[in-house]
């Protein structure tokens, strides 16, 4: 779940991060894809960094195409080193309480791995938490490598220029425009849903274990 230092940092203000990052976007906006793609760090604001990215991106001297082909690098490469880990310390690196290398997270994933296949690569890469997840996983079943950067590679170009496009054509709309901030918010609750959607299913499966699991 998103906690309170994190929020109070600004790690979930796009616009203002990218303002603090100042000649260096570009850059802020590759270390913030690559560590939320493969570094075990999944509450970043990755969707809504591209899309504020493609709409304020011309006042900061920034293209949005620019944008879209930093970000598709990043985000392969941040796949990359999570396939890397799970490959090398599979399962190791995650305990039942962690707050971040949740046993329980990287289940999940493994679920939606093998549920979906290679494919839950170009899947999970819109899905937040998911996606930084979904590569270790695919690193933890020994997914062929030749199958993995092909549709790693897909995933992370799809991502990029799709949410780049989506902050283009929303610069576009004057009340769109005069709002980032506004929209900003929006898009990071709209990332959180699949996250609490996600909790809460867990939640009731436990409920219902526990009902059904015999006494004594």
């Amino acid at each position: 779940m998103l906690t309170t230092p994190l929020a109070a940092s600004g790690l979930l203000d796009p616009a203002g991060l990218l303002h603090s990052f100042g000649p260096w976007a570009l850059l802020g906006v590759a270390v913030v894809v690559f560590i939320e793609s493969g570094v075990l760090f999944p509450f970043l604001p990755g969707d809504s960094l591209l899309v504020t990215a493609a709409i304020i991106g011309p006042s900061l001297g920034l293209s949005p195409w620019a944008v879209a082909v930093v970000a598709a690098v990043a985000a392969v490469a941040g796949d990359q080193a999570g396939y890397t880990l799970g490959r090398r310390f599979g399962r190791r690196l995650f305990t039942p309480d962690a707050r971040v290398l949740r046993t329980s997270r990287l289940e999940e994933a493994e679920r939606f791995f093998h549920r979906y296949g290679p494919v839950a690569l170009v899947l999970g890469r819109f899905v937040p938490v998911v996606r930084t997840y979904v590569p270790l996983a695919a690193g933890v079943a020994a997914l062929s490598y030749r199958w993995f950067v092909g549709w790693n590679v897909l995933g992370g170009v799809l991502w990029a220029f799709g949410l780049t496009l989506v902050g283009v054509l929303l610069g576009d709309v004057p009340l769109v425009a005069g709002h980032v901030d506004v929209l900003a918010i929006v898009l990071v609750a709209l990332s959180v849903v699949p996250i609490a959607v996600s909790a809460w299913l867990r939640w009731r499966r436990a409920r219902s274990a526990a009902a059904v699991a015999p006494v004594g």
